[in-house]
């Protein structure tokens, strides 16, 4: 800073001393000319008054005498006299006096004053040729003596000026100001040095002090001797700023940190980037828990995360996995991108999850390998366990494509956790919601839905039905001769007999299909999407099969073995209203259980007189 202070002042003084240089100079060859023009007018009237002395006094003869007496003047070249052509023919003397150049052709031609310059590097001429008209002037009547009209140009008076000496004032003009801008620079370089480097010292201080408190980074300035005391005013009070500002921000940065539980010990960080990063992540945060609140479902609430996780930190591989470990029941909930290459492990054994059984984060590590269960080689893994209910846990499997990434992405976990921190109270609010609900829709012996999730879900599921085409087979079971294991062996007896069904059902039908404890002994199975009667028949005749070869122990080593029957209807083949059909495959029933139980029986349209007639 201080040598291009130091340049641009030298550079700014010399371009004004060049350009006052030049403008003098200028200013001296015109005043030169100008003086040159003055001294030839003067000569010229010399010349026409001792003409005019010599033709009245008869001594024409001794004119060239005068001439060249006066052509000997200082500075004067040359000097001759020029007649018209008029003048010429009146004397008889065509030869005499005639114009040389162009310059005496042309006073003679406009009579007005003519000069040319004639500049070599040493010398300067002026050529001058100044007009002598035929006007009365100072009691001197030219017109006669010579016969022309008033106001023609008799002749002209041309010289030749050498102005050099005036070139040469203005060359040692040069030098004296050539030597005043030297010591003048030279005093500047002095002054710079003794006056203006302790402020130049200064700023560079300043600026190499900002650039520092930029990253964060506050230092006190020593300020350099030689100051003004309103400058030593000031650098104390840059320091007071720096302080408070160092105090200020760490504590910020250190509360910060404490609050959102990150810790660093990168000496090259910058805390006033981090502070602000952090802040604005508090600020999204806040944001994300406002909304996850009004989510309706746990659905919504694993979207909006993985928005987050999508658009905010650039991760694109990343599953949702919900591992309940009292059930040993895995499900993915959510999955974004190639991601979970240990699901086939996990799905079987939920409990083989390392970040599941050890509650802590598991990544891929050098050397050796955290996670036998991911069977990806080429990619890298990183597993982050949320405690979202009583044994219930949410798992977040990122997948990296090169190391890299996964070093981004631990350095992103911080922040990542919080978002899951946040959303784990929402998820386990809905969570409750969904098992209050489920608890009302569930039959407490068997577990199976009840007779109120008919009702409710009927009411969705059937219009989906028509709308979609699809076919539902209704089973309407019932145990046979359950009251005689109740008088037999009891009500508790009765009750794992119960449960044995419900566990045969569950064995035997798809997932989609849905097992109903309908009342008592009597269960309903809805075979949603079945293809056609015969599938449903097929499904029914297994049941059936499946009950009948099933043994209960009773007690004492004892074995029970029981029956059921089924009728069976379809939708909406035999009818477009589901109550219909239910009562329909109700009818299909007691044909089973009249006609001898432990079979199934499809409904049609005589089984309806049947009961009729009973």
């Amino acid at each position: 800073m201080k040598k291009n202070i130091v340049i641009n002042s030298i550079v700014m003084i010399l371009v004004l001393s060049i350009s006052i240089t030049m403008l003098s100079l200028y200013n001296l060859r015109t005043s030169g000319i100008k003086s040159a023009i003055y001294n030839a007018e003067s000569i010229s009237e010399v010349i026409k008054s001792g003409l005019t002395s010599h033709m009245i006094n008869g001594n024409m003869n001794e004119v060239n005498t005068f001439i060249q007496s006066v052509s000997n003047m200082k500075n004067v070249e040359k000097l001759w006299l020029v007649r018209n052509e008029l003048l010429n023919k009146q004397t008889n003397k065509e030869s005499y006096n005639i114009p040389r150049d162009k310059i005496d052709e042309k006073v003679i031609e406009t009579g007005e004053l003519q000069y040319e310059i004639d500049e070599s590097i040493t010398k300067t001429l002026v050529r001058v040729s100044i007009p002598y008209n035929a006007i009365p002037d100072k009691g001197i009547d030219c017109l006669k003596c010579h016969k022309v009209q008033q106001g023609t140009t008799l002749g002209a008076v041309s010289l030749v000026l050498d102005i050099s000496t005036l070139k040469e004032i203005g060359i040692e003009s040069l030098y004296i100001i050539a030597g005043l801008i030297l010591l003048a620079i030279i005093f500047f370089i002095i002054f710079s040095r003794k006056v203006l480097n302790p402020y130049l010292s200064l700023f560079t201080i300043f600026k190499k002090n900002m650039h520092q408190a930029s990253t964060g980074k506050f230092k006190k300035i020593n300020p350099p001797s030689g100051l003004s005391f309103e400058m030593l005013t000031i650098t104390e009070d840059y320091n007071h700023l720096m302080t408070t500002f160092e105090e200020t921000s760490g504590d910020i940065d250190k509360k910060l940190q404490g609050f959102i539980g990150y810790k660093t010990t990168n000496k090259d960080r910058n805390p006033l980037n981090e502070s602000k990063e952090i802040i604005n992540n508090l600020s999204n945060l806040y944001q994300f828990k406002k909304q996850v609140e009004l989510d309706d479902t746990k659905e919504e609430i694993y979207s909006r995360l993985a928005q987050i996780f999508t658009n905010k930190f650039e991760i694109t591989s990343f599953t949702f996995i919900e591992v309940n470990m009292l059930t040993q029941k895995m499900q993915k909930v959510h999955s974004t991108g190639d991601s979970f290459h240990c699901e086939k492990t996990i799905r079987e054994q939920p409990d083989l999850c390392r970040a599941a059984r050890t509650k802590n984060d598991v990544m891929s590590i050098d050397y050796h390998n955290s996670c036998p269960y991911f069977d990806n080689k080429e990619k890298f893994y990183y597993c982050i366990n949320v405690d979202i209910a009583k044994n219930l846990y949410l798992i977040i499997n990122f997948v990296c494509t090169t190391s890299d990434e996964l070093e981004k992405l631990k350095e992103k976990t911080v922040f990542i956790k919080s978002y899951l921190t946040e959303a784990a109270p929402a998820l386990e609010v809905k969570l409750l919601m969904n098992a209050l609900k489920e608890s009302a829709f569930r039959d407490g012996l068997t577990g199976l839905y009840n007779r109120k999730f008919l009702e409710e879900n009927s009411k969705k599921l059937i219009p989906q039905a028509l709308r979609e085409n699809i076919s539902i087979g209704v089973l309407m079971l019932d145990m046979d001769h359950f009251k005689a294991v109740n008088d037999e062996y009891g009500h508790d007896i009765g009750d794992k007999v119960l449960k044995e069904l419900a566990r045969v059902l569950n064995e035997t039908v798809r997932e989609s299909d849905i097992i109903i404890r309908y009342g008592g002994e009597e269960f309903i199975v809805l075979l949603v999407g079945v293809k056609t009667e015969e599938d449903a028949l097929a499904v029914a005749n297994k049941i059936g099969q499946n009950v009948r070869q099933n043994e209960i122990d009773v007690y004492a080593g004892n074995k029970l073995k029981k029956t059921i029957s089924i009728g069976l209807s379809m939708f909406p083949s035999d009818s477009k209203s589901f109550d219909s059909v239910l009562k329909n495959a109700d009818i299909a029933l007691y044909e089973a259980k009249d006609s001898g139980r432990d079979k199934v029986i499809r409904f049609n349209e005589e089984h309806v007189s049947s009961v009729d007639l009973f």
